[in-house]
C-alpha cells in the first residue's frame, strides 16, 4: 500500500511540475459583447452572430467591447525568387 501511494504521487508531482501555465482569458481578447443590462455584460464573443445567438430568448443586446485590441499579425516573410 506504501508503495502504490508513493508511485501515485511521485505522478502527481510529475504531472503538476510538467504543466505549462495558461493564458488568462480577458475582455481584450473578444471583439463583440452581450449586455444584458448596466452592470452585466459578457465580452466573449468573436462575431456579432454568436452574441445574437447568445441573447437570443433572454433579452439584452450586442455591442462593440470598447476595450479590444486585435493582435498584431506576425510579419509577413519576403520571398526571393531568381
Amino acid at each position: 500500500m506504501t508503495k502504490i501511494l508513493a508511485f501515485v504521487g511521485a505522478v502527481g508531482f510529475g504531472l503538476l511540475a510538467a504543466a505549462v501555465p495558461g493564458r488568462a482569458q480577458t475582455y481584450y481578447d473578444y471583439p463583440w459583447c452581450a449586455a444584458y443590462s448596466y452592470w452585466t455584460k459578457n465580452c466573449g464573443f468573436m462575431t456579432f452572430q454568436q452574441c445574437l445567438a447568445t441573447i437570443n430568448g433572454v433579452g439584452g443586446t450586442c455591442e462593440p467591447n470598447p476595450f479590444y485590441r486585435p493582435r498584431p499579425q506576425p510579419p509577413r516573410r519576403k520571398t526571393v525568387r531568381s
